[in-house]
């Protein structure tokens, strides 16, 4: 009759594969789901810049007004000013007319867009690093799929900027020496 320990190193050593064979799969699920994630990324950024790029100079998008139907046509948020021609850097390092400037030692919050400024509110009171969904109902933003990742889009620009890093689990949290003050 085999010892009760045996049975035990047995049955571990069955479940230390199995662990193994897990974690290999969820490596590779994992790096497949960065890759799409980091597709699905790029179109909603090309999305946002296509609906830009159309703002008309009275703030009204031709998208939106081709997508309603509608003749009149209807209020969008209107764009951040365009930059001159050959945009100069202000004394805080941000170019006039950037959405958001990239982050150097000494730029605060309050150079950003209000949108963006409301973001970065959210993760220095969360003193924590946060998920999208998260982040998303600290905004205030309804927890449907197009919402969120218009969030996480912008945290996601944030981060290519230097403001935020992104965690590899996701969380997205403040970039050391980032500071809030001037908001």
């Amino acid at each position: 009759m085999p010892s009760v320990i045996g049975l035990l190193e047995e049955r571990e050593r069955a479940a230390a594969e199995r662990v193994e064979v897990l974690r290999t799969e969820a490596d590779r699920v994992l790096a497949a789901l960065r890759e799409a994630e980091l597709d699905w990324e790029r179109f909603v950024v090309s999305r946002e810049t296509v609906v830009e790029v159309l703002a008309g100079p009275d703030g009204v998008s031709e998208a939106d007004t081709l997508a309603s139907g509608d003749p009149e046509p209807s209020p969008s948020p209107s764009p951040s000013p365009s930059p001159s021609p050959s945009p100069s850097p202000s004394p805080s390092g941000a170019v006039p007319g950037s959405v958001v400037p990239e982050w150097c030692e000494g730029l605060v919050v309050s150079v950003l867009s209000p949108e963006y400024q409301r973001i970065m509110t959210v993760l220095i009171a969360a003193q924590r690093a946060l998920f999208c969904k998260e982040l998303a109902s600290e905004l205030g933003v309804e927890p449907v799929a197009a919402k969120v990742e218009g969030v996480r889009s912008k945290a996601n620009r944030l981060v290519r900027q230097g403001w935020l890093v992104k965690e590899p689990s996701g969380r997205f949290a403040l970039r050391a020496g980032v500071r809030g003050g001037g908001s």
